[in-house]
């Protein structure tokens, strides 16, 4: 189920030096701009001039990269999940995001964009988080929204050794126990993808299945590593003391692309 990304350029041949590919997606990632805005903000603050296809050739080499970071990194999960599925347009047309997110730890574990919103996107996020742990919580609960492709979900996965518990928040009312009980998680992860929507709209859509991808790697490798959550104080939802100690985003990226090399080593 895991597919990884290719990269358009090696980035240890790249022209520019690994600070300035730190200041590309510092400013792409971390700050919502498009590959346009970031060429034109780095020749005109700090006269660097590249183009923008340059930037983007950076970014999606990079997130070829962390993505062994984000994928294999020992996450010390909850046993509390939400999930929900949204929406972006690729050449005009919908795709579906399909989000898993540990509610207490603020940990984005799914992020992959599908084509459709159907059973097998369902499983292969299901699958995407669970493989994280290295033994499931014998209370694991996952809440999500009425959507049934997730009761095929929790039926297969439980079928194929790795049960959970499945709560279903239903409508916009709390007219059942479940959805009194589980409907604040699954605001949790409306709030999420909120956030995502906000980053996401100066790039009007991508020209690709894989270029939205390339973009959601980065996107949850920043949401993981890099974004202080509220909810936990300002910190970040996994601290790596060697990327903590950086002193600026820039060499906070490239710390992460070093240390993604050390993942792709260990999973050649």
């Amino acid at each position: 189920f895991k597919q990884f990304l290719s990269a358009p350029i090696d980035i240890s041949k790249a022209y520019h030096s690994m600070y300035v590919i730190g200041l590309c997606l510092t400013y792409h990632v971390n700050y919502g701009l498009s590959y346009r805005q970031t060429s034109t903000i780095l020749k005109d603050i700090h006269c660097i001039d590249i183009s923008y296809k340059t930037v983007e050739n950076y970014c999606k080499s990079v997130s070829s990269i962390v993505q062994y970071l984000l994928e294999f990194y020992p996450y010390q999960l909850s046993d509390s999940l939400c999930a929900d599925e949204t929406y972006i347009k690729v050449l005009g047309k919908t795709q579906y995001i399909f989000f898993y997110f540990d509610a207490i730890k603020k940990i984005v574990t799914s992020y992959r964009v599908f084509e459709h919103r159907d059973t097998l996107a369902s499983l292969k996020a299901a699958y995407s988080t669970l493989v994280k742990y290295d033994k499931l919580h014998e209370s694991l609960k996952v809440i999500t929204d009425g959507n049934p492709i997730y009761n095929v979900a929790v039926q297969y996965w439980t079928q194929h050794g790795m049960p959970f518990q499945l709560y279903q928040v239903i409508g916009l009312k709390n007219l059942d126990d479940t959805s009194k009980q589980y409907r604040s998680s699954k605001q949790i992860i409306e709030r999420h993808n909120r956030t995502l929507k906000y980053y996401y709209r100066p790039n009007n859509g991508f020209t690709s299945n894989q270029n939205a991808n390339n973009y959601m790697v980065l996107f949850a490798t920043c949401f993981n590593f890099l974004r202080p959550h509220s909810a936990l104080n300002y910190h970040v939802p996994v601290e790596i003391p060697e990327v903590q100690s950086c002193k600026n985003m820039p060499n906070k990226w490239i710390k992460l692309i070093s240390l993604s090399y050390d993942y792709i080593k260990a999973n050649a």
